[in-house]
């Protein structure tokens, strides 16, 4: 859909991006046209869970902690905030000056509507298990106790008390993502659902929502009442869609789009050589992998599962398929996490690759299958270049041990609603950008708990009582210890493969600066700044 296309929109909040910056070519050089992944499936901050939603909601929400263009944790809401010598109440004072965009002022009130409503059974958060060291956080969000049991009280209309089941080291970081982020009560409850229509949105953010047309962008203004606003120096942000990155690239060389969240990895070099310094590579703590369904036959069998692990080359898609914006992933936690030991590493990493290929033929044939009857795999993903090539390439390594595969795609806001609602499938690719830095934040994807991201049902009592020890445990060396066994678990039966472990890769014009690689990769538009 051609990016200059606008729909006619009416409310209050809703303003056209022309009307805001003028006409001609001051406007044209005022909009931030800023590539996401794709588009999003929500602007509830409570019902989202993708990180190109996030990248949205950043913009649009202040949560009591935000992170700035370093990936540091800097003050939102809030201005300061203690933590009992128990280290289970913090407490946060929040601005005097804060602000939504209809000019209601922000209250300690707003957080406790917020946090009760993500966890109320009937908001259906898929992700409400990020905020779970909130005490009663599991009762409330199961049923089991009424919304007012939460831990979390606004003593006074500019003071939040938050209280945890027990001591977590990275709970800050957990303030900072979406699901903590405030809503407006007054407009969920006159909207319900179509509170994050234009027009209705109210938001506390250094930007409001202008407008959404659907596959080409959402246009987001400069909200004048943000404590901040007099620095926000980009008055209007397009989130573009970027899902096809090779056209997406066309499209920055073209001068539409001003920055790009990701490359075809199969052509770093020759876009290093096309635009030097523009292409951005960074640290990340992400995880591609592919997710079994355990739910069906054959896939059940951890035989067939260790098979197909055994002979995807790691390096080669991490080297030549995706231009070393990736690396070899042999387990679910990234190196470099906090709180964290090393963590174990899949059996036969080092192995030559014609004895893998011959240890996965005898665990298919044990498992029943062979020339006779060749397994067969459906291959569901989400479309990119990058992911389609991946796709292709370890369709191929499969098929050297007689393993033949269909692929099923689809945009990714449609992939990840079919795993995330519980739909059927084989093989599934995921992806995991890490919401804090601590390997908990990778394995509780996998506790048989967590419906929302553990698509394929995969239980394990062994492996969620080592996860509740790890959760009660406040020596943080014995902790990490613990959560060293329960990722063993995983990589010995393997309900997920990891595949590789994200790096962060952008093109960035010029015209952009500001930006930052960071772990976090965030880049909150309110601090860059674009010339003309």
């Amino acid at each position: 859909m051609p990016l200059h296309r606008r729909h006619c929109l009416t409310g209050g909040g809703a303003l056209l991006a022309g009307a805001v910056l003028g006409q001609g070519a001051a406007a044209a050089t005022a909009l931030y046209r800023r590539g996401n992944d794709a588009d999003p499936e929500t602007l509830d901050p409570h019902r989202s869970s993708t990180v190109a939603e996030a990248h949205i909601l950043r913009d649009l929400f202040d949560g009591l902690l935000t992170y700035d263009n370093y990936g540091a944790i800097v003050p939102g809401a809030a201005t300061r905030w203690s933590v009992s010598p128990d280290g289970l109440t913090y407490t946060f004072i929040l601005r005097e000056d804060g602000r939504w965009s209809n000019g209601d002022a922000v209250t300690a009130g707003d957080f406790v509507f917020a946090l009760r409503r993500i966890m109320a059974p009937a908001t259906a958060a898929k992700y409400a298990e990020v905020l779970a060291p909130i005490r009663n956080a599991g009762a409330v969000n199961d049923g089991s106790a009424p919304p007012e049991a939460l831990g979390v009280g606004a003593p006074d209309e500019r003071t939040l008390v938050v209280t945890l089941e027990r001591p977590t080291p990275y709970v800050l970081e957990l303030l900072t993502h979406q699901t903590a982020l405030p809503v407006h009560p007054p407009s969920v409850l006159r909207f319900g659902d179509a509170f994050t229509k234009p027009g209705n949105l109210v938001s506390n953010g250094a930007y409001r929502l202008s407008e959404v047309v659907p596959n080409d962008r959402i246009t987001l203004v400069r909200n004048p009442h943000h404590h901040a606003a007099a620095t926000v120096a980009i008055p209007a942000v397009a989130f573009v869609p970027t899902p096809d990155l090779a056209s997406a690239v066309r499209r920055y060389a073209a001068g539409e789009i001003d920055s790009l969240a990701d490359l075809p990895g199969d052509q770093i070099a020759s876009l290093e050589r096309r635009f030097g310094n523009q292409v951005v590579l960074g640290p990340a703590l992400g995880l591609y992998a592919l997710a079994f369904n355990g739910r069906k036959a054959p896939f059940d069998d951890v035989r067939v599962r260790r098979a197909l692990s055994l002979v995807i080359d790691r390096e080669f898609l991490s080297e030549v398929v995706w231009g070393r914006t990736m690396a070899p992933a042999y387990s679910l936690c990234p190196p470099g996490l906090d709180n964290a030991r090393p963590p174990p590493q899949l059996p036969g990493r080092d192995a030559l690759p014609i004895d893998r290929e011959d240890e996965a033929r005898a665990l298919l044939a044990g498992a029943g299958f062979g020339p006779e009857r060749p397994l067969r795999v459906e291959y569901r993903f989400n479309t990119t270049d990058n992911n389609r090539n991946t796709a292709i390439a370890i369709a191929d390594m499969w098929r050297a041990i007689g393993v033949e595969t269909r692929f099923v795609y689809t945009d990714a806001k449609t992939h990840f609603a079919h795993l995330r609602d519980g739909g059927d499938f084989d093989v599934a690719r995921m992806s995991w950008i890490a919401d804090y830095s601590d390997p908990q934040n990778f394995l509780f994807l996998l506790q048989a708990d967590n419906l929302g991201f553990n698509c394929g049902r995969y239980a394990n009592p062994a492996f969620d009582d080592l996860m509740r020890q790890a959760a009660a445990e406040r020596d943080l060396a014995r902790r990490a210890e613990i959560l060293v066994r329960a990722e063993a678990i995983l990589l010995d039966e393997l309900p997920w493969i990891p595949v590789m472990h994200t790096r962060a890769k952008a093109l960035i014009s010029p015209r952009l600066s500001g930006h930052h690689p960071n772990l976090r990769n965030v880049a909150p538009t309110r601090f860059l700044t674009l010339k003309a």
